[in-house]
């Protein structure tokens, strides 16, 4: 087996989305700092009732998936479909644009930690126009699986081998094969993970940093990992916890304007075209 390493580090900074929530962009800051299928990364984690009490009012969105990870606080979703649900701690909501939804993502309270992420996964050409589809996971739904080194691992997609015993996660029949998984390790312990080789990935410590072949990743960055079947991540210096995140690249050119990503500058503009004509779900 050959384990992957370090490629190159893209570090978060500060930014403000939807009505000016605060957080931290990782992946997505530009088209270079992408990680197919990746497309962006954010990072949320305030007391202060200021820095999201805002959320994200009714926005569009064509051509990709975003994935809401909660880790502390509520937060209700809304969208031209029908759809509503209450996506608690532990979390997860699966959200499909395909050719098009409208939705709106508001916080639940008035104080308290609100901590999560959201994941931005692009849709090969064949599959940006299908029907917009949504799922929210309880966190009682999703695999938590201990591992002989005292952490233990949250199973969201994809799939952990542990002690000879297979666990997958709820999360299945999307055509990238994503792994997405949140893993937490005492201080000086390891986790391996089994990575298909012709997938991307990156490993992203929202507590306390890492170490990956030996390279050091700290806190709120985003390791690209190199080519390889397998990765070795150690908790560096205390306790840690992180996201490590792969799938099958898709290879296709992206032309993003927003909250429309597509492969052609025309398929983009239609895009806005539709919503400005109120076209975009029809």
């Amino acid at each position: 087996m050959t384990d992957r390493t370090l490629a190159r580090v893209i570090e978060s900074v500060p930014a403000t989305d939807g009505a000016g929530v605060k957080l931290r962009r990782s992946l997505g800051r530009s088209p270079r700092l992408r990680v197919d299928p990746f497309l962006m990364l954010d990072a949320f984690s305030s007391d202060d009732p200021n820095d999201y009490s805002a959320g994200f009012p009714s926005h569009p969105h064509r051509g990709f998936e975003t994935v809401t990870y909660m880790l502390d606080g509520h937060m209700r979703h809304e969208d031209h479909l029908g759809n509503r649900g209450d996506l608690g701690p532990g979390g997860v909501q699966w959200m499909t644009a395909g050719r098009g939804i409208i939705h709106s993502e508001m916080p639940l309270q008035l104080q308290g930690r609100m901590r999560g992420f959201q994941l931005w996964l692009n849709l090969p050409a064949r599959e940006k126009m299908k029907p917009a589809h949504y799922r929210d996971i309880a966190a009682d739904e999703i695999p938590l699986v201990a591992l002989p080194s005292g952490g233990r691992v949250k199973v969201i997609a994809g799939e952990v081998a542990i002690g000879g015993r297979a666990v997958r996660g709820v999360v299945s029949g999307v055509s990238t094969d994503p792994l997405y998984l949140d893993v937490e390790l005492p201080a000086g312990a390891q986790f391996a993970q089994a990575i298909a080789a012709d997938h991307d990935g990156f490993v992203y410590p929202y507590e306390g940093s890492v170490r990956i072949a030996g390279q050091a990743l700290a806190s709120h960055n985003a390791g690209v990992l190199s080519r390889g079947d397998r990765v070795e991540v150690v908790a560096d210096g205390g306790a840690a916890r992180f996201l490590l995140l792969a799938a099958r690249p898709i290879g296709e050119p992206i032309a993003q304007y927003g909250p429309f990503v597509m492969n052609t500058e025309d398929e983009l503009a239609r895009a806005v075209q539709d919503y400005r004509e109120g076209k975009l779900t029809a």
